[in-house]
């Protein structure tokens, strides 16, 4: 198979955490469509195969679970082309209300997850001395808004982990992208119910995960040459009216 304009990812394998719905789906789908084989992984999957399609029941903010689903992964398709990082939870709740549980969880999901996908196929990546790392950030991890304390510790955090990883792989053939979007209309905003509460984006405003998405498949189709490291997406302010 030869690779075109249009499916230039053919021949590739990627794998994306967090693809059973909103950004994590919409990632898997579009590097799908462009020609890749897409190794999808979330908790609420089961395991299965379709037309360039794997799915994989695997709860990544536990190590064990990271480590056996990916050596079966690299053993049974081969090492990655392309990870995305995108499993995460978000809530919205003042500082001195988060229980250290609540805490605990989000820095689990958002942040050592991340960490353990990475850990455990970078080396792969650097050895074969190609591929391209991807972390779903947030506006999160950049600026700070109220009620996100958990949420942004585990964005700041994974933002931190992307800028080591960036000089620790520098000259081994791998790339590394972090996208930090802001709001995104996904069913993760359900419980907050931005429409009707004070000081949040309302969803018509919002992105749509297939924006997000399309900033990750540019990213991931630069010639080699180029290295993304990093793209901010926000909405487009509303035009003011007379």
């Amino acid at each position: 198979m030869t690779r075109d304009a249009a499916t230039p990812l053919v021949g590739r394998l990627a794998l994306v955490t967090g693809a059973s719905r909103g950004i994590g789906l919409a990632v898997a789908d579009e590097l799908r469509a462009a020609g890749a084989h897409v190794v999808r992984l979330a908790r609420s999957l089961q395991d299965g195969e379709g037309d360039r399609d794997t799915t994989v029941h695997c709860d990544v903010s536990v190590p064990a679970d990271v480590e056996r689903v990916l050596a079966r992964v690299v053993r049974d398709r081969g090492v990655p082309d392309i990870l995305v990082n995108n499993a995460g939870v978000f809530f919205s709740k003042p500082l001195m209300e988060t229980s250290a549980q609540e805490f605990v969880q989000s820095l689990t999901v958002n942040l050592t997850a991340p960490f353990l996908v990475i850990r455990a196929l970078a080396p792969h990546m650097i050895r074969r001395g190609a591929g391209h790392i991807v972390t779903i950030g947030s506006v999160s991890d950049h600026v700070a808004f109220p009620g996100s304390a958990a949420y942004a510790a585990g964005k700041f955090g994974v933002r931190g982990v992307h800028e080591v990883l960036r000089v620790e792989v520098e000259g081994s053939g791998v790339r590394t992208t972090l996208v930090s979007p802001g709001p995104v209309d996904t069913d993760m905003w359900d419980p907050i119910d931005p429409d009707h509460t004070p000081g949040f984006t309302k969803r018509a405003q919002m992105m749509r995960p297939e924006d997000v998405a399309e900033a990750v498949l540019f990213a991931v189709t630069r010639p080699l040459r180029v290295d993304v490291t990093e793209m901010r997406l926000m909405p487009t302010r509303p035009t003011p009216r007379d």
